[in-house]
Order: C-alpha cells, then structure tokens, then sequence
C-alpha cells in the first residue's frame, strides 16, 4: 500500500524564525533529509531586517537557519548542501568569513550573485540537511 503525501512529507515551522513572506513553508522534511527555503536575515522578532551590512545579515540568516534545523531536530552539523545568493560579490570575503563560522563543517555548496532579494536583502542561504 502507498503510504500518503502526509506520511512521507512534514512540513517543519518555528517561530524563531521568520514566517514565510509567500506560499512556501519553512522547511519539509522526507525521508531522512530537510530542505529549507532560502532565508534572508529577518530578525524574527522585528519582523524585518534591521542590519543593513553583509556580516549582520548572514549572521542573522544563519541563526534563523539554525532554529529551523532544532526544530527539525537536527543541527549546521548535518547540513551537505548549502545553496547561497549575493546582491553584490563585492561581499563574497565579508559573507565568506560569517558563514565559515556558522558551517565549519564545510557542506558542499554554490555560490551566486543576484540582481536582487525579498525585503531589500543582501544575502540568502537555502539549506539541505540530514536528520
């Protein structure tokens, strides 16, 4: 018997981060893995970004990625994949040093340059992980 969509997929959601801005959720979760939309550095509590430098908002951006994964019940330990957009790559040595804090785990990844982002932001990290 096939098991449901329900079954299979879990829709992951907290409040430590930011409510998606679109019809998209958090993060789901199949089988052992968890991809996560990509995030921006909203500030869950203001509800927008409110540090306007590259390092403010990619720490930002990573610890709204790190409550997503505790609440998938998993860590930045476990992420494989990391999927990362810039404004500008004039920032790529500034972002560079935040994330090699955040991802010491070195997770493969891409890095690419955009023209812009939701909500003015400067950065974006969409993340796969393992539970």
């Amino acid at each position: 018997m096939c098991k449901s969509k329900e079954a299979l997929m879990k829709t992951i959601h907290t409040k430590h981060a930011p409510a998606a801005i679109g019809p998209y959720s958090q993060a789901k979760q199949t089988g052992g893995f968890i991809f996560l939309s990509g995030q921006i550095g909203i500030d869950p509590a203001a509800g927008k970004i409110i540090v306007s430098d590259i390092a403010g908002q990619t720490e930002q951006v990573c610890k709204n990625i790190k409550a997503i994964l505790k609440k998938a019940e998993t860590s930045m330990d476990n992420v494989v994949k990391t999927t990362c957009f810039l404004t500008d790559m004039k920032d790529f040595a500034a972002f560079n040093e935040v994330y090699a804090k955040h991802f010491p785990g070195k997770p493969a990844r891409s890095c690419v340059a955009v023209k812009d982002l939701p909500a003015g932001a400067l950065c974006e990290i969409e993340v796969i992980a393992v539970k």
